[in-house]
C-alpha cells in the first residue's frame, strides 16, 4: 500500500512538472495599473480622434521628436510583432504597446481568470488602425478620463489637468510585479523601477536615503517617491522653446526617450577603461579592462533579460590576426520552467566597478603585436532571435567601447 501510495505521489508529481513545463508562460503579475486599456470615452474639443497629427498642429517640436523614438514603433516595431506573435499574442501587452483602447481590434469587458490573463473580448467599434500604428502615441501619456495631462495646467484650446509629477506617467508600464507563489525573481522582468531602488539601496552614494522606497516580497519597488525616480530627468532632456508654436520659449522636456537602442546614450552610462597593470609573476603582461555603471540609476542593460553586454579581450599579431581571446557576458539569467527563478545577474548596477583581467604570456610561438578591448551591447540575445525567428534588417548588437594598446607602447 506504502509503494503504491508512493507511486501514485511521484505520477502525480511527474504529471505536474510536465504541465509546468507546457502551459502558457506568465511571467509577471497582472496589476490594476495596465489591466485594460486607457478608456477613451470622452475626447476634448477640438480634438476628434487623438490621433498624433491633430497634437502635432499645436506641438510641432514635440511631434517631430516623438515619431523618430521606439515609443512610436511600439506596435509596428519588427522585433515586438514577432516576439508577440510567438509567444501568443497575448492581449495584455496590447495594454502597453497600444495603451488606448480605440488602438485595440477589441474590448476588454472582463475576465475569466483571477490573473487577468484571459480576457473577455468583444468587437470595438471605435477601433482606430491609424492610431494603433502609433504605439505609445501623445494620448497614451497626456490623455485620463477625458482631459489632457501635462506639467503645466491652465486653459488652451483644450483643457490641461496639471500632472503631480511626470514620472508618474512612466509607471503604468515600467512597474511590474512577479509576488506569486511559483515566481523566484529578485527583480521582475523589464521591472526598470524596481532596479532603480535597488541601485540606491545597494550604492549609498548613488541617491539620497530619502530616494530608497521600500520593496514587495517579489523584488518590485513600491514607488513612496515617484520623483526620485528620475525618468523624466533622465530620458527627456530639458530645451527652452514653446510649448505651443508661437508661444513664448521656457523650459520643456524634450520626447526623445533614448534608451538601449541608442549607441551614444549607453555610451555615456558606462566608464570604461583598459590599462596595463603590474604583473604577479615574470614573463607575463597583464591588462585590465573596467568598466562602471556611471549614467544610469539603473542596471546596464536593462529590460528584457535578453539584452546583454559581451567584453572580449584579444590579443593580435602584426597582421591584426587574433592569438587568444577572452569573452565575458554581463547577462540576466532566468530560468523560466518549471518555476520562474532569478539564477544569476552579472549587469551592471549603478556605481559598481566591474574588472576583467587579460594575461598576456611574453614568449608565445606567435609574437603578440597588440592587446584589444571590446565591449558590445546586445538588444537580443542570438539564440531567441534564430527560435522566434526573427530575421533582422537591422543590427542587433553594436560596439560601446574599443581600445588597442600597442605592446610595444602608444594605443588607439
Amino acid at each position: 500500500m506504502a509503494r503504491l501510495a508512493i507511486g501514485l505521489t511521484l505520477a502525480l508529481l511527474a504529471l505536474f512538472l510536465a504541465w509546468r513545463f507546457v502551459r502558457p508562460l506568465n511571467i509577471f503579475v497582472v496589476s490594476e495599473a495596465f489591466e485594460r486599456p486607457v478608456a477613451t470615452e470622452t475626447i476634448p474639443v477640438p480634438l476628434v480622434t487623438l490621433r498624433a497629427e491633430e497634437c502635432a498642429g499645436c506641438h510641432r517640436a514635440f511631434y517631430d521628436e516623438w515619431r523618430t523614438t521606439i515609443h512610436s514603433r511600439a506596435w509596428t516595431e519588427p522585433y515586438f510583432q514577432v516576439d508577440f506573435r510567438f509567444d501568443g499574442a497575448q492581449q495584455i501587452c496590447k495594454n502597453c504597446h497600444t495603451p488606448l483602447d480605440r488602438q485595440q481590434e477589441e474590448l476588454v469587458l472582463g475576465f475569466r481568470d483571477r490573473d487577468k490573463w484571459q480576457p473577455i473580448l468583444a468587437p470595438n467599434p471605435a477601433f482606430d488602425r491609424a492610431l494603433q500604428h502609433e504605439g505609445v502615441t501623445c494620448a497614451a501619456c497626456h490623455y485620463r478620463a477625458g482631459k489632457i495631462l501635462g506639467v503645466r495646467g491652465g486653459p488652451a484650446p483644450h483643457p490641461v489637468e496639471r500632472l503631480d509629477d511626470p514620472n508618474q506617467i512612466c509607471l503604468r508600464c515600467h512597474v511590474v510585479g512577479g509576488e506569486r507563489w511559483d515566481t523566484f525573481y529578485r527583480l521582475p522582468p523589464c521591472g526598470t523601477v524596481a532596479e532603480i531602488g535597488a541601485a540606491a539601496s545597494s550604492d549609498p552614494a548613488a541617491q539620497p536615503a530619502r530616494s530608497r522606497p521600500p520593496f514587495s516580497a517579489s523584488g518590485e519597488i513600491a514607488v513612496s517617491e515617484v520623483a526620485a525616480l528620475g525618468c523624466v530627468q533622465c530620458h527627456m532632456p530639458l530645451v527652452e522653446r514653446p510649448v505651443a508654436d508661437g508661444g513664448a520659449p521656457q523650459p520643456v522636456r524634450r520626447h526623445l526617450w533614448r534608451g538601449g537602442h541608442d549607441p551614444e546614450v549607453v555610451k555615456r552610462a558606462l566608464t570604461v577603461d583598459l590599462v596595463e597593470t603590474p604583473a604577479d609573476s615574470s614573463g607575463k603582461r597583464v591588462f585590465a579592462l573596467t568598466l562602471t555603471n556611471t549614467g544610469a540609476a539603473h542596471y546596464v542593460p536593462t529590460g528584457t533579460p535578453d539584452r546583454h553586454l559581451t567584453v572580449r579581450l584579444r590579443l593580435l599579431d602584426a597582421a591584426g590576426t587574433v592569438i587568444d581571446e577572452e569573452e565575458h557576458v554581463l547577462k540576466r539569467t532566468v530560468l523560466w520552467r518549471p518555476f520562474i527563478v532569478d539564477l544569476w545577474d552579472t549587469r551592471l548596477p549603478r556605481g559598481a566597478p566591474r574588472t576583467f583581467r587579460f594575461e598576456v604570456e611574453q614568449h608565445a610561438k606567435r609574437q603578440p603585436a597588440a592587446v584589444e578591448a571590446v565591449v558590445t551591447y546586445h538588444l537580443l540575445d542570438e539564440a531567441r532571435r534564430k527560435r522566434i525567428g526573427y530575421e533582422n534588417a537591422e543590427p542587433i548588437a553594436y560596439d560601446v567601447y574599443r581600445k588597442r594598446i600597442d605592446i610595444a607602447g602608444g594605443s588607439s
